[in-house]
């Protein structure tokens, strides 16, 4: 449980990008408003339009009604040439924020917090002593396609990135965040130029220039378990997971071609070869995972070498995109400010 005497003279900003979101902000909105243990913490909920051509500003705007502590702003149809959309909206909502905020808590629309989330959150940046801090969610995984590529996201974290040394390092290249829950201590936002800062206001994954434009500005932070604080139902059948992971995987290797095919390789050497030891390490790990982070151990786990198959494809398709300049979400390119 959190102290909420620990909370007493912070200033949380809660804020909350949206772009066509109709389908899913419900659920994300009841869940702040259902905020507790927060004592004598002012907290205000902020959330953005950004011009969304769907219903999500009627509901907010509904909600609103409701809940005097949300404001909605909205979009003004002009995207500046150097910002992607996410960036620019955190950066609108950042500007739109309490002046006295304390901390910035970024949350995506397709994320449902526990009732205490948000004072556990900060609970943890302050008890920490960091600058920044990114619970992972419980990743929601329902029809087949999601359930064989979304168990790969907290796989990757928790076998292959080192996060505890992230952590600790002071290099800003091994800076990790997730934006479906980011908080934010508000000086060392400041400080690093947030989402205004040249490094992230372009970039497609807007979370992990901002933890490393924080890192280079000298916070410390990184990632923590967030399975029983925050659910998320990321992408909806494959389609919308297809085009999601598109529209990013080629940045995951930091923009570099030849940095994510020598990952390609390697998973593709370790888990898509006739090997029993690769493939029960394979499973076994997955298994781990599942267990850990709440997620569907069978029979998914076993899948595994068809969920890397399934990677190596998107990534694949992601680079194609990025090189012939096809690449769009939500009805805007995502690789203009990168290119």
């Amino acid at each position: 449980m959190p102290d909420p005497d620990l909370l007493a003279g912070e200033r949380i900003s809660v804020l909350l990008p949206l772009r066509d979101e109709a389908a899913r902000v419900q659920p994300c909105l009841d869940a702040l408003a259902s905020q507790r243990e927060l004592g004598a913490a002012q907290v205000e909920f902020l959330a953005l339009d950004d011009d969304s051509v769907d219903q999500t500003a009627s509901i907010v705007e509904q909600f609103c009604a409701g809940e005097p502590r949300l404001r909605l702003i909205r979009g003004t149809g002009l995207l500046p040439s150097d910002y992607l959309g996410k960036p620019w909206a955190c950066a609108r909502l950042v500007a739109a924020a309490d002046p006295d905020a304390t901390v910035f808590v970024f949350i995506d629309a397709d994320v449902v917090l526990a009732p205490d989330a948000i004072a556990r959150t900060v609970s943890l940046l302050r008890t920490a002593g960091l600058g920044f801090v990114s619970p992972y969610p419980r990743q929601v995984a329902i029809t087949v396609s999601e359930r064989v590529v979304q168990p790969l996201l907290q796989w990757s974290w928790l076998t292959l990135a080192p996060l505890r040394w992230a952590e600790r390092s002071r290099r800003p290249s091994l800076a990790m965040a997730n934006g479906q829950l980011l908080a934010v201590d508000a000086t060392q936002y400041a400080r690093s130029g947030g989402h205004s800062s040249p490094s992230v206001r372009g970039a497609v994954l807007e979370d992990l220039a901002l933890a490393r434009a924080l890192r280079a500005a000298g916070a410390r932070g990184g990632m923590a378990d967030g399975t029983d604080l925050a659910t998320c139902h990321m992408y909806e059948g494959w389609p919308e997971l297809r085009d999601g992971y598109s529209k990013s995987l080629w940045a995951a290797a930091g923009g570099r071609l030849t940095g994510s095919l020598g990952q390609l390789a390697l998973l593709s050497w370790l888990y898509l070869r006739p090997d029993p030891v690769c493939y029960a390490a394979g499973v076994v790990s997955r298994l781990v995972c599942a267990r850990r982070t709440g997620g569907r151990s069978f029979p998914d786990a076993l899948a595994h070498p068809v969920s890397v198959a399934t990677l190596v494809a998107l990534t694949l398709r992601s680079w194609h995109g990025r090189l012939t300049g096809q690449l769009e979400w939500k009805g805007r390119p995502v690789w203009r400010a990168s290119s």
